[in-house]
């Protein structure tokens, strides 16, 4: 897998003039593209056993945050002004209890078929799943925390693949569940 080059690269969302551009993807071929992301969501453990136990104001806090990754991971390319429309052909959101935060691990995959990766749609994912479970147990507790939102990897393209480094990785990544 590669890994971060430590020499400059140009920046393709800005043209001659330094002005933002959407990618011209147009001239690539459509190939297999998948991208995962995680994040973590800390809170008090008080937060974390009413959440484990189901003992909620608003419901389905776990369910309602999975949910709400695959909508967002679809909804990409309306949120952030350069990402291109794609036919996602699977978002898959995994959402992980981890009493050692205590808090949860969160875990998006995005594969598509296209010109242009899904990165953006694992990192929207995930962040919007946390940004869900915050809302969905905020009555409970506001000292949610969330944490380390990272690709942690991504397969297909000009740039070829991508693993996060072990050192850095995530406590619940298994390249091999995706």
């Amino acid at each position: 897998m590669a890994q971060e080059s430590s020499e400059p690269q140009s920046l393709t969302h800005l043209d001659s003039q330094g002005q933002a551009q959407m990618v011209d993807v147009s001239g690539k071929e459509a190939t297999r593209r998948q991208a995962v992301a995680a994040a973590q969501v800390r809170m008090s453990v008080a937060t974390f056993e009413a959440i484990e136990t189901g003992n909620t104001p608003k419901g389905d806090v776990l369910g309602t945050a999975r949910l709400a990754g695959i909508m967002a991971a679809k909804q990409t390319s309306q949120l952030i002004p350069l990402c291109h429309p794609l036919p996602l052909h699977k978002v898959e959101v995994q959402i992980t209890p981890d009493p050692q935060l205590p808090g949860y691990q969160i875990q998006a995959s995005v594969i598509t078929k296209a010109e242009t990766g899904v990165e953006m749609e694992a990192l929207t994912a995930v962040s919007i799943a946390a940004l869900t479970l915050y809302d969905m147990a905020k009555a409970l507790s506001k000292s949610i925390q969330i944490e380390s939102i990272r690709l942690l990897s991504k397969t297909g393209g000009k740039s070829g693949d991508y693993c996060i480094s072990e050192d850095v990785g995530s406590t619940i990544y298994n390249k091999n569940n995706y």
